[in-house]
């Protein structure tokens, strides 16, 4: 009879591959979740992480319900009561508000290592999962009994299951040879923090601009800093984000202070920039015989609309429902598997074709186009029942 080290190696300790371990606490599953590296849970509460994540209604009930959002401080969360959108002309804009949706709040603001932290946190807890790191794979062999993975050290792990949570360059899915058809945006995303003059108030906003799409997410005040704080993504090409990586600090301040018309006045670097290439990456399956891949593994879409953590949560949801009501002999099955490829084909496809349409629309320097998407977003934020509907669907992600 075959034996197994655990029923399910999840390959990845990041946000969504702990989640996914998390979802499956207290199950009679066993799983195993490899990390290259401990993350580290233990950092200078005066500093940001320049990663920051606007964290949906519905992931936020995932991690309620996975006892990582408790976990989560709450001087480290900006909730957002706000969004406005604005286009490269004075009359092009679009604004919701949590009230006017019936909510308190639209999502919330989150830093990378915050969220991480809570949920390793929570892996503490979590008697059916065992955590090996650092561990880095070095081989993947699948059979009709079950799935082979080697470590660089030479031990070796058997699984009825192995997950993909490994990222957009996912080891998994190259070693099963799933073909991922990746478009560059020939953009990158510039990230940086800064302290603020004037307050916020929970407003997100955003420009749609000719070199780029500007985003300005609020970060929670702090007992250190007189002002509020906000986290820049700046989506820009290869020339700009040079120009912006050169710049001194009082120097980026004051260019993306004055991009953002300023908005929140003066500006005061908090957490120096940094820059990551965009792309779309698109696979033509996510499952085959004991394998699953979930997060960026199994998509990307561009930061444009802030939901590609949520998409990696909204996997971790289906899945681990699946898996919960699938006898253990049966978890690797083909045929099981697919019916979790289907549930989260139509929500993956529909966010990578907005994301990428809107990037293409504003994008575009033709005259007519740029006309047009003014245009529609003034259109659009004059119908509120259409606004309601927009939002809802951003929430419920």
């Amino acid at each position: 009879m075959k034996t197994y080290d655990a029923d399910l190696i999840i390959v990845g300790g990041g946000l969504v591959g702990a989640a996914l371990a998390l979802a499956l606490k207290n199950t009679s599953l066993s799983i195993i979740l490899l990390e290259g590296r401990e993350p580290v849970l233990d950092f200078d509460l005066a500093s940001w992480d320049q990663r920051v994540y606007a964290i949906s209604r519905a992931s936020r009930k995932l991690l309620t319900q996975i006892g990582a959002w408790d976990r989560v401080r709450a001087e480290r969360l900006s909730p957002i009561t706000a969004m406005k959108i604005r286009g490269d002309e004075a009359n092009a804009k679009l604004e919701f508000n949590a009230l006017e949706s019936g909510v308190d709040e639209l999502a919330y603001i989150v830093e990378n290592r915050e969220l991480q932290r809570a949920l390793w946190l929570a892996l503490a807890d979590s008697p059916n999962v065992q955590i090996i790191t650092p561990a880095e794979p070095e081989s993947l062999q699948i059979d009709h009994s079950g799935a082979t993975l080697t470590l660089n050290n030479q031990r070796e792990l058997h699984a009825r299951l192995v997950i993909g949570a490994d990222g957009a360059n996912s080891w998994v899915r190259r070693q099963m040879n799933i073909e991922a058809s990746s478009k560059p945006y020939e953009q990158f995303g510039v990230v940086a923090n800064f302290a603020c003059e004037k307050p916020h108030y929970g407003a997100a906003q955003q420009w749609f601009k000719t070199d780029g799409i500007l985003a300005w997410l609020p970060l929670p005040e702090q007992a250190s800093f007189s002002q509020n704080q906000m986290s820049m993504v700046w989506s820009c090409n290869e020339a700009r984000k040079n120009e912006l990586l050169g710049l001194d600090a009082a120097q980026l301040a004051a260019i993306v202070a004055q991009a953002g018309g300023k908005a929140l006045g003066e500006l005061k670097l908090v957490t120096p920039p940094a820059a990551f290439p965009l792309k779309l990456t698109q696979i033509q399956t996510c499952v085959k015989t004991r394998i699953a891949l979930v997060g960026d593994a199994a998509h990307t879409v561009h930061p444009l609309a802030g939901q590609g953590v949520n998409l990696g949560f909204g996997d971790v949801a289906e899945l681990a429902q699946l898996l919960r009501n699938t006898h253990p002999e049966r978890i690797g099955d083909l045929l099981v598997l697919r019916r979790y490829e289907r549930a989260r084909r139509e929500s993956v496809l529909l966010m990578q074709t907005v994301c990428d349409g809107l990037q293409k629309l504003f994008n575009n320097q033709n005259s007519i186009l740029k006309s047009l998407r003014n245009i529609g977003l003034g259109f659009t934020d004059s119908l509120p029942w259409i606004k309601r509907q927009l939002i809802r669907h951003a929430m419920d992600s």
